[in-house]
Parts: C-alpha cells; structure tokens; sequence
C-alpha cells in the first residue's frame, strides 16, 4: 500500500471538484437518484433533528435540500473547490466551513453541537480514528451519527473480502474527471469495529435496495456516542 494514498484522495477531490458538482447537480449517479438520496433525507428525517452537520459537504446538495426542510444545517469539507462550489450554490454561504473531519474537536468548537451528524458517502480515507473520536465533540448529549457508504458486498465486487484501498477511475463519466480517486475498503465486521473504538455505539444497521435489481445500494449506520 503507498504511503501516498490520503494526498492521492485529496488531490482527487480538488482535482474533480467542478466534475462531481455538474454529475451531483445532473443526477446523473443512478443509484443515488433511485436510492441513497431519499436515504439519508429519511433517515435524518426520522432522528427529528433542530441542528444538522453534514461532515463531507461536498458540493453542499444536502445542506441545501435539508435548509429548504427547514432544517438549521451547517456543512464542512476538506476541498476548497468543494467548498467554493457549495458557497456559490446557496444563498447562505457561511454556512460552509473549510477544515478536515479531523479537526471537529478543535477548529469546529465554534460551530457548537448537533443533533445529526451525517457522512454521506464522506468516509474514504483509511486512518479515520481521530476524526470519528473528533465527532464525538460535536454531538449533542443524545446526539446521532448517521452514516451512509457503499455497501461492502456490493463494492467488493470480485476482489477479494479484506481491507484495503480501491481505486474510483469514474470511466461512467467520460473524461470529465482528470484524476483517478483511491478509497479505503474495509468489510463490515472492520466497520463496526471502528466505530466501536472510536466510542459510537450502532443503533441500527439499514441496507436501502435497488427498486428493480432489489440489491442493497448503500449501507446505512445510525449510532450514538457510547455511555
């Protein structure tokens, strides 16, 4: 495994910021637009949450769906041209920070806490210990942590079942994207492992489906922090 992986990843979502903006604006991710958007809305929606963190903002589409919900929602990205994108797309742009998930505890102190933290397909990296221990900060007493990611029997494909970094060449796109994004896959026992270390403890596991091929498009975990 190249030590490089992390800034290769980063590189990757500066390098595809204005590509993954027009794809997420176009609905043009199939499974997304059958699926995992209406996921995660339910799922938040079902926490009956006053303030919202969506940590892995990106291009800011679920800041703005929850807000026009009503929603008060603030989004954070380690992309600065995610970040632009989503100031530039909503007319409330400070409500988009610039830092690493990894500095919640500290650099997010003035954001205060949440009931709902979400990472909606955000978690790609494979050191993510400090960052989902700096979460644990932000939550309110009672707080969620809601989060949505590839499902791993699906995106292991035919590789093998063990942990490890993939690589997303987005070739559904054309040549719209000009770097290739590597991500950490781990199976679902790792998962939960990780959470698990990291103090959340899982509330429930859901596996949203396909409506045609009926097989499951995402993993959803709702847990809390650890008593």
């Amino acid at each position: 495994m190249s030590v490089d992986k992390p800034s290769q990843l980063m590189r990757s979502w500066q390098a595809n910021a204005d590509a993954w903006a027009k794809v997420v604006r176009e609905q043009r991710v199939a499974s997304r637009r059958l699926v995992t958007d209406a996921a995660v809305l339910e799922a938040i929606h079902q926490c009956t949450p006053t303030r919202v963190l969506d940590v892995g903002c990106g291009e800011g589409w679920l800041c703005r769906t929850l807000a026009a919900k009503g929603f008060e929602v603030l989004g954070v990205d380690a992309s600065q041209p995610l970040i632009s994108q989503a100031r530039a797309a909503d007319p409330h742009p400070q409500r988009y920070y610039e830092f690493g998930y990894d500095q919640l505890a500290e650099a997010g102190q003035g954001l205060g806490q949440f009931d709902v933290l979400v990472c909606n397909f955000a978690l790609l990296d494979e050191d993510l210990l400090p960052s989902l221990k700096a979460m644990r900060t932000r939550a309110t007493d009672g707080g969620y942590l809601l989060i949505q990611t590839l499902h791993p029997w699906q995106a292991c494909a035919n590789q093998p079942y063990v942990d490890g970094w993939r690589v997303e060449q987005f070739s559904d796109f054309g040549n719209e994207f000009t770097e290739p994004m590597p991500w950490f896959f781990r199976t679902l026992q790792s998962w939960l492992a990780l959470l698990a270390e990291a103090g959340w403890q899982l509330q429930s596991l859901q596996e949203p489906k396909h409506p045609q091929q009926m097989q499951p498009a995402s993993l959803l975990l709702l847990l809390r922090v650890r008593s």
